[in-house]
């Protein structure tokens, strides 16, 4: 029996507007119940449970059961690439569940592998403002400034764009409701970053440490001043 997936069933899946909206919510690296994603993309529940079998019969989602709850997350780093791919055209999202707007989470913290919260916003407030970054079309794209300034962070742009990832793009952040930069180039920052030890991460969670170096180098080179609590 072929075991390689059904792509014009695939494509079926994936094309529809809830069943998209669902996933770009998974994006986040939280594991979601039917009845948050229900929320998230203004549908019932019972409508919500057709279209998770549907992600689950098509091995892009995994359900884990918890006590009386059955969380969903997506079911490898091959959907996040392929969804992350979609996500430009993807409807925006709706926030799941209630934030402080001052907690570990909301200062720093993955979306997926790229840097998100109020450091991934500001981080790309800033590349934009001093024009080392340049937004057009719901997609970003680095100035001759911006790829001196990244090279000499040490990551090679020219070898990025050679990936068959999609090289720089707005996601949009649940907790601040602004933008941060995804995309291959989002992701390697966040990498060089940790690999600089400005960066630390905790096993088994999203949230992102500044450490006494990054701070200094976030406020020296960047003018980025971030506390958490």
């Amino acid at each position: 029996m072929n075991d390689e997936p059904d792509l014009s069933r695939l494509a079926r899946t994936i094309g529809d507007p809830t069943r998209i909206r669902m996933l770009s919510l998974l994006m986040e690296g939280r594991a979601l119940t039917a009845k948050e994603l229900a929320y998230g993309t203004e549908i019932k529940p019972a409508t919500a449970t057709t279209h998770l079998r549907q992600l689950l019969d098509d091995r892009l989602l995994d359900m884990t059961t918890q006590g009386r709850h059955k969380y969903f997350r997506l079911a490898s780093p091959e959907v996040a690439r392929l969804i992350e791919s979609l996500m430009v055209f993807a409807p925006k999202r709706k926030r799941i569940g209630p934030t402080t707007g001052n907690d570990a989470i909301c200062t720093a913290r993955f979306c997926y592998d790229h840097l998100a919260g109020k450091l991934g916003t500001r981080l790309t407030e800033v590349l934009l403002e001093r024009g080392l970054l340049n937004a057009d079309d719901g997609i970003f794209s680095l100035s001759a400034q911006g790829e001196t300034w990244f090279n000499d962070l040490g990551i090679d742009t020219a070898e990025l764009r050679k990936s068959r990832r999609q090289f720089a793009y707005p996601c949009l952040d649940w907790s601040e409701r602004r933008d941060h930069l995804a995309g291959a180039l989002g992701a390697k920052l966040a990498k060089r970053m940790i690999e600089l030890g400005w960066l630390t991460r905790t096993k088994n969670s999203r949230v992102v440490g500044i450490t006494p170096e990054g701070c200094t180098a976030l406020a020296e080179q960047l003018g980025i001043a971030l506390h958490q609590e």
